[in-house]
């Protein structure tokens, strides 16, 4: 007897890219809403919450802060516009293996700052000095970052403290501050977590208004990333 044909055999499978539509993704208007990328949906309200990183290079054409690598999550869509705000910032790896690596002692330290425009920002400075330091030594600059970088927040909106992280312009801070206790070869902000986010600027999703526009790209540039956690170990000498 012949075998009968499989059930569903003939089925069509459903193409589920044909169904989505690119979104351009902009950074935040401290980076006056710079294209950053593209990501593809079916559905606009999914692209609420996924992440894009950039170079500050990238941003701004600053061949210098090619290390500097900026995070953004998506909150609001606007027609075919999918708009971001700053989540945080990280040193590449390679970065910071290169400051490290020559017998360096590295330490780390976290701050959590209250800004003037009612953001929460958790900040990381790492100082890297020439030889040992001591348990004493390393509590009163952890005592003195603490100070410097909470009074920093109570003058300083979000956006101030972005920029001074990026222009090194903290770092150089920290690093005349600590200098009374050892001058340290080098200070630099490893990473940065927007923690909370002022009331404001919570953002409600908006539908496309206009029609998709027929050849889009294929590519895509800005995808969800997964958050992965940096190792915080201490080189020893």
């Amino acid at each position: 007897m012949a075998a009968k044909k499989a059930k569903g055999t003939s089925r069509k499978i459903k193409d589920k890219w044909k169904a989505k539509e690119w979104y351009k993704v902009h950074a935040s208007r401290m980076f006056n809403e710079a294209e950053i990328g593209e990501s593809p949906a079916a559905d606009p309200a999914t692209l609420i919450g996924r992440t894009a990183e950039v170079t500050v290079q990238e941003l701004t054409g600053d061949f210098s802060k090619m290390h500097i690598k900026v995070k953004f999550k998506i909150n609001s869509v606007d027609g075919y516009n999918a708009k971001s705000v700053f989540v945080g910032h990280s040193l590449t790896s390679e970065y910071v293996r290169r400051l490290t690596r020559r017998k360096k002692t590295k330490t780390d330290h976290v701050v959590d700052v209250k800004t003037k425009d009612g953001f929460t920002i958790r900040i990381k400075p790492m100082s890297i000095a020439e030889k040992r330091i001591q348990a004493s030594q390393e509590d009163a600059m952890r005592r003195i970052m603490h100070d410097v970088l909470m009074q920093m927040g109570v003058e300083s909106n979000l956006s101030d403290i972005i920029k001074a992280i990026i222009s090194g312009d903290m770092a150089r801070d920290l690093a005349k501050a600590c200098r009374t206790i050892m001058p340290m070869k080098r200070i630099e902000i490893r990473k940065s977590e927007v923690l909370e986010f002022a009331e404001e600027n919570d953002s409600a999703i908006e539908v496309p208004k206009e029609e998709p526009e027929e050849d889009r790209s294929e590519e895509e540039s800005a995808e969800e990333t997964s958050e992965e956690e940096e190792s915080e170990e201490e080189s020893k000498e």
